[in-house]
């Protein structure tokens, strides 16, 4: 009796020659991975990567701005000081010079104690800046002398012409204060400036400029009054002069080429003030204010000068 032959419980299939090319190309790449991660390891055990450095952070520490306002003070404050003479008290000036010069300073500053002065009006101007922290302040300083006469024993003081010198103050910032560090100089002012630029100048437009005269005399008188509420387009405010001063006339008025409802001109007016005749140029801004009834210009600003 022949044996039976042995069943096998599955049915064995060729493997196909593409599938096969995939899994030993997915192990062939799985093991250059591992191969190159460990070489690059290795590597990495030997011949370490170098490390830049970080690039120190620069930090700009800006100077300083060198007070000049403070320095002109302090400069005008000593001018009017330095430059004001009282030989009857003469304790008062030094008090004075004592609190913008350094501590134990002479506070004669080189005055030898006689004649009498006056100072109108200072004017601080230009600072000039050098080495350590020091200035150069000019300084401009109306000044009214007086000369003393003694007869038989009275004194007479009669004043001289007032005058502006320039004074040149050496200053310098320390301590958080700036002070001044030693004896000015006295420098000379200009006797005039320097001949004006050719300035071009608008059209007038002529027409308006009669239309409008009127306006601009009635807001002019009221403005020397006292009164310009009455005489401005609603929402303007323009405070009226102070007291002494008086409206005598428009010596003329133009308006300035131009279209809209807002339309700027100038106007040269006289005023008497102090006993005397002046003339002076403003430049006005009118605007066309309209209602129910009609229309009419109505000052809206002013301000002196013919820019």
């Amino acid at each position: 009796m022949r044996a039976a032959k042995p069943v096998t419980p599955w049915v064995p299939q060729e493997e196909k020659s593409g599938a096969a090319f995939v899994r030993r190309f997915g192990r062939g790449l799985l093991w250059f991975v591992v191969v190159l991660a460990a070489i690059t390891g290795v590597r990495q055990w030997f011949f370490p990567a170098k490390t830049t450095a970080p690039t120190p952070k620069t930090t700009t520490t800006q100077a300083a701005a060198y007070p000049d306002e403070e320095a002109q003070a302090v400069a005008a404050r000593f001018a009017r000081a330095y430059l004001t003479f009282d030989e009857d008290q003469p304790d008062e000036r030094a008090q004075l010079l004592a609190s913008v010069l350094p501590a134990d300073s002479d506070t004669t500053m080189g005055w030898d104690g006689h004649g009498n002065q006056d100072v109108l009006a200072v004017q601080p101007g230009t600072v000039t800046h050098g080495k350590q922290e020091q200035a150069r302040v000019r300084v401009d300083v109306l000044i009214r002398p007086e000369t003393v006469t003694t007869t038989k024993g009275k004194k007479t003081t009669t004043e001289e012409a007032a005058r502006w010198v320039g004074l040149d103050v050496p200053v310098v910032e320390t301590s958080g204060r700036v002070i001044v560090t030693g004896t000015p100089g006295l420098v000379g002012i200009p006797a005039r400036g320097p001949k004006a630029p050719d300035l071009s100048t608008a059209h007038a437009d002529t027409e308006l400029s009669t239309q409008t005269q009127s306006v601009v005399e009635k807001f002019f008188g009221a403005y020397a009054s006292g009164d310009t509420d009455t005489v401005t387009a609603p929402g303007a405010s323009v405070p009226a002069l102070p007291a002494g001063i008086t409206y005598k006339d428009l010596s003329s008025w133009s308006v300035d080429d131009g279209s809209g409802s807002d339309r700027t001109g100038t106007a040269v007016v006289s005023w008497t003030l102090g006993g005397a005749t002046v003339e002076q140029t403003y430049r006005v801004t009118l605007t066309r204010v309209s209602s129910s009834d009609a229309a009419r210009w109505q000052v809206a600003d002013v301000h002196g000068g013919s820019l």
